[in-house]
């Protein structure tokens, strides 16, 4: 009886392992395989030397902390949010595509974003909606905006530098302020928004231009009365003319 115990469990783990053979070499010598429905948490996209392309993750596995992904690391104090990370042949992130949405105490808050990225920079473009509700007041923002960057950035010295400068900021926020002007006049951080395509906070849709300091110089654009106008700027913030032009008082 004990023999025959042993015979029947060898043949069972023959024939497992036997199976799982089978299985690996299929996968291996097919590399195009069909799914009707898939559940997933996160998919990584990858070139045939291992160089991570494109991630598709849920909120859980979203990277961030001291994740690294192509041997660089990730921003340590990003948001975990569902959506796409892109990456391009060097392997620095270059993009993504991040969405959220929750039921707050009072209303609710949620937002998409959709960016492409300077090489080894920030973003350049960005296609934003924001909506937040508080009570019975709800605010929707939603733009298309294209970004100038610091000429000198890239991903790893910004990180650094804002590390460094908030811890600096705890001791001594002038000295901060001050490190950053530095390193802004160094092109090493930095951005200006240059055109915004859509809905601002204030609820004016239209076509707003920016000088490089990111300070407003005209809109084209209807207001909350549904009346459309078109206004000049200083580089001060002054309005210079508008039309049409303000009944006087």
């Amino acid at each position: 009886m004990n023999r025959e115990l042993v015979v029947l469990r060898s043949f069972s783990t023959a024939m497992a392992l036997g199976l799982v053979l089978v299985a690996t070499v299929a996968f291996k010598n097919n590399g195009h395989h069909q799914f009707e429905e898939i559940d997933v948490q996160r998919i990584n996209i990858v070139e045939a030397d291992g160089t991570v392309k494109m991630i598709i993750t849920n909120v859980d596995k979203f990277p961030n902390g001291d994740t690294q992904i192509n041997n660089r690391p990730t921003n340590a104090d990003r948001k975990k949010r569902s959506g796409m990370i892109f990456f391009n042949e060097d392997g620095i992130e270059c993009g993504g595509f991040i969405y959220d949405g929750a039921l707050t105490e009072n209303g609710h808050s949620a937002g998409l974003s959709l960016t492409f990225d300077q090489y080894d920079g920030d973003q350049v473009m960005q296609l934003l909606t924001t909506d937040s509700k508080q009570g019975d007041r709800r605010r929707v923002s939603s733009s298309l905006v294209f970004m100038d960057r610091a000429e000198n950035e890239n991903q790893l010295k910004t990180m650094e530098i804002m590390a460094e400068l908030q811890e600096l900021r705890k001791t001594d926020p002038s000295a901060a302020r001050a490190k950053m002007m530095e390193y802004q006049e160094q092109g090493l951080v930095g951005g200006a928004p240059r055109v915004m395509l859509g809905k601002t906070g204030s609820q004016n849709n239209g076509l707003f231009l920016f000088d490089d300091q990111g300070m407003p110089r005209a809109m084209f654009y209807v207001d909350q009365e549904n009346q459309a106008k078109l206004d000049f700027f200083s580089e001060n913030g002054e309005v210079l003319y508008s039309f049409p032009p303000a009944p006087e008082k």
